[in-house]
């Protein structure tokens, strides 16, 4: 597995930054895949339906790409981005110094895994910083206006009208895990982001239903240790438009509000079981959490939307949302 593990590692290089610091000038690159079939028809559970076409990540957001946005706004790190778990074992960057001259590294093995350990606010500025030309661009402004306080009144915050780099909504993050226009008896929506109404084995590398969760054997894991894997290693195992890991590995934070301090996160992640991995799921979680599981990845709109296209996505949830039950395996969630 270790193996298998570093070849994946090789192959995602070539979008993520080498070494193991990347300086504050320095750039990175999202790669992104286009979804299209505008004007979709939703899912039976009211999601999925865009009337727009978007990009969206191809991958979760990495150690690498994150530490790079710490090094560029990050020196007295005011607004709380770094949380201290991710230099523990459970975490992928390390900090050094003191506040005012700050700097990070990617921890040797994670630089290709999700960052974890981040909030929903956490992931809002890093939007805004990709939206404003990255270096030392404002992560207060842009995609959306956060009023240069680290946990702003949650429903005060949704996306600004003109936002190009954004933290997906659900209906965008939902369309690209599960929707397939191809799917045998007309478009439809799979049970899982794989193409797939079931899931392989966890170390099923070349399966075309392969992902990183808990199916039960957590021998191929280190007590102790993040058992995210890096991004993209289930090769064979991408969505219609070709996102990868939006089953499993970590769980991703979406724009939804779900009340008055909540948003909502999908996916499931590396430590849950298949069924919290399915389309049904969803997890609320306070928008200033911080979590070993919690990840997310980020969508650039290609034909910018009025409010009213995804304002829907971004209000209170539909009753009747499964919540994720909390899982206790390994004492992680």
């Amino acid at each position: 597995m270790k193996n298998i593990q570093r070849l994946q590692a090789a192959a995602l290089a070539a979008f993520t930054m080498a070494g193991s610091a990347v300086s504050a000038s320095a750039q990175i690159t999202i790669p992104t895949v286009t979804v299209g079939n505008v004007g979709n028809a939703a899912d039976t559970s009211t999601y999925g339906a865009v009337a727009y076409s978007y990009d969206i990540g191809k991958y979760e957001v990495t150690n690498t790409q994150y530490m790079a946005f710490l090094n560029a706004v990050a020196a007295t790190d005011t607004f709380s981005l770094y949380n201290t778990n991710m230099g523990s074992s459970l975490g992928g960057i390390t900090r050094s110094g003191s506040s005012g001259s700050y700097t990070y590294a990617t921890k040797s093995g994670f630089e290709n895994k999700p960052v974890n350990y981040v909030s929903f606010w956490d992931a809002t500025r890093f939007a805004n910083w990709l939206n404003n030309g990255q270096g030392s661009a404002s992560t207060e402004t842009g995609s959306y206006t956060l009023g240069s306080v680290t946990n702003p009144v949650n429903g005060s915050v949704t996306r600004n009208h003109g936002a190009n780099w954004v933290v997906t909504s659900e209906n965008e993050w939902y369309k690209a895990a599960y929707y397939d226009p191809t799917k045998s008896g007309g478009a439809g929506y799979w049970l899982h982001a794989t193409k797939s109404d079931t899931l392989g084995n966890n170390t099923a590398f070349g399966a075309t239903n392969g992902a990183n969760y808990n199916d039960g054997d957590f021998a191929v894991y280190t007590v102790g240790q993040d058992g995210a894997l890096p991004v993209g290693s289930y090769t064979n195992a991408g969505s219609y438009y070709g996102t990868f890991d939006q089953a499993g590995n970590a769980s991703e934070w979406n724009e939804s509000i779900m009340n008055s301090n909540s948003r909502l996160l999908r996916g499931g992640a590396w430590s849950v079981d298949e069924v919290s991995v399915r389309s049904s799921y969803q997890l609320a979680l306070d928008a200033s959490a911080e979590r070993l599981y919690a990840g997310f990845r980020v969508a650039s709109l290609a034909v910018i939307p009025e409010p009213s296209t995804f304002g829907a996505a971004m209000g209170v949830a539909a009753l009747g949302v499964v919540m994720m039950r909390r899982r206790k395996a390994r004492g992680t969630l």
